[in-house]
């Protein structure tokens, strides 16, 4: 019966896949993410045409000058105007596409100043960003082009849906006296398409339907290859890019590392170095206390020929009585005093001792699995841990691993309301490189994200110092899915 019951339920997830994806494609004319690319295409015909004709040709003059002997100096003049006019056209470019496509492409950096007409001249000449921007506006011609054929699908399917309205409007039925019959547009070269009857010009609507269903999809195939140009070309190079995120790293460890010691400083000022003037008072005072009883004591002994030692002429009476009766001592004061002290020098080393945990945990020292089953046997949440890491990391690269787990183990308790959680570690290779990945999931309410006071946002810090990511999957209902990807070495 089981058998029989679900073999019918298994195809019905394609039929709704195919069924999705037949409205896709239908809804694909009437969607405005296909009429902006359409858009894009037909603008940046124009721009695209003019630029790279102006570009090409003072590029060839320039370079032309440049090789002779006469007018290298104008040459390279002419040369360095094209790298101006190759950003500016770029930023044009880049302009269109975050308007239309949203594709927002980050400038490239300014070029570098020279020192000298010679050094600015040359400076220029080796501006990186102006070739590739006028690389881009060279490519940009028969992209253009392309772009343009793109169009041309959406222009013949709207002019053969108005086939019937032109052949009642226009007269061309068959008592008209034409000789031709109205034609057909295709965007592919198919000969000379007409129709010479009414009911004909309904197959030239359906010609226009269906090619306004594959007008959207020739659209976005020209903007997905211009999108990939704008990236490479128009863009930040590649070096500049690790350049920008090796300075904002070597920023974050700086930052992490200041406020590492800070939180130092505040522990131990607050905490350790309180409790340890505490103990120090408790200390005086108790030789205070001892000081005083032993002075009294010593006061009232009696001296050598029935003198009070210390104390000139005869002994009185009342003397010799308050000599023979010192003072008691106060032990319950005294152990009180003791009390407080240990006390104090025990919390201190309690803190202590957490503040170098906090630093370094010991744990660490038999590597990252074992400390992590530890973090786990400690949670106050179930927690089922698998590791799998064949070489060990680097004690940096533990030391962030370990505290993003807890942290993230943390978050699970505090504001998930997970009745579980799972931590994996493992080992992977990318290119040739060591990976180590941390994964921690639960299977709680879900809705977090970075930035929204869970601590993801130091997290994320933390990790990118050693060039690592954090990645958070956190649908509204569950479950999270928090993936932490390190190098195997800082």
């Amino acid at each position: 019966m089981t058998m029989h019951d679900s073999s019918p339920a298994t195809p019905l997830p394609q039929a709704g896949t195919a069924r999705t994806r037949a409205a896709a494609l239908l809804r694909a004319p009437l969607t405005r993410r296909a009429w902006a690319e359409a858009a894009y295409c037909l603008l940046a015909l124009p721009l695209g045409l003019a630029g790279g004709v102006l570009l090409a040709v003072l590029l060839a003059l320039g370079a032309g000058l440049a090789v002779s002997l006469v007018g290298a100096v104008v040459g390279a003049l002419v040369l360095v105007g094209c790298m101006r006019l190759a950003r500016g056209l770029g930023a044009l470019h880049r302009g269109l596409a975050a308007g239309l496509l949203g594709e927002r492409v980050p400038g490239p950096a300014a070029p570098r100043p020279g020192s000298g007409v010679f050094g600015r001249l040359d400076a220029r000449l080796r501006d990186g960003a102006g070739w590739r921007a006028a690389a881009y506006v060279m490519v940009k011609l028969p992209v253009s082009a392309l772009g343009m054929y793109a169009v041309l699908w959406w222009l013949t399917g709207l002019i053969n849906l108005t086939a019937p309205l032109r052949w009642g409007v226009f007269g061309q039925d068959a008592g008209s006296g034409d000789v031709g019959g109205m034609p057909v547009l295709t965007p592919i070269p198919a000969g000379s398409l007409e129709v010479h009857t009414f009911a004909g010009t309904f197959a030239a609507l359906a010609l226009g339907l269906a090619l306004l269903l594959l007008a959207p999809w020739a659209t976005r195939l020209v903007v997905e290859a211009d999108r990939r140009l704008l990236r490479a070309l128009l863009g930040p190079s590649q070096l500049a890019d690790r350049v920008r995120d090796l300075e904002e790293t070597r920023a974050l460890a700086v930052d992490d590392s200041v406020a590492l010691l800070r939180r130092v400083e505040r522990d131990l000022h607050d905490g350790a170095q309180v409790r340890l003037v505490a103990v120090a008072m408790s200390l005086d005072m108790i030789k205070e206390r001892l000081g005083e009883a032993g002075d009294a004591g010593q006061g009232g002994r009696l001296g050598a020929g029935g003198r009070s030692e210390g104390a000139p002429g005869p002994a009185r009476p009342d003397q010799a009585h308050d000599g023979a009766s010192p003072p008691s001592l106060d032990l319950a004061r005294v152990r009180q005093l003791v009390d407080v002290a240990h006390h104090n020098a025990t919390e201190a080393l309690t803190e202590l001792r957490d503040l170098a945990r906090g630093i370094h945990p010991p744990v660490l020292d038999d590597g990252l699995p074992d400390a992590l089953a530890t973090l786990a046997a400690r949670s106050a949440l179930p927690v089922e841990l698998t590791t799998d890491v064949p070489r060990r990391p680097t004690p940096a690269i533990e030391t962030i691993a370990y505290f993003c787990a807890a942290e993230l183990l943390t978050n699970v308790i505090k504001h998930s309301g997970a009745a579980r959680a799972t931590i994996t570690v493992t080992e992977e290779s990318e290119g040739g490189v060591g990976i180590l990945r941390l994964r921690v999931t639960d299977d709680g309410r879900g809705g977090a994200a970075v930035g929204l006071g869970s601590g993801l946002t130091g997290l994320v810090q933390r990790v990118r110092t050693v060039d690592g990511r954090l990645q958070v999957h956190s649908p509204e209902g569950g479950p999270t899915v928090v993936a932490v990807e390190l190098p195997l070495s800082a």
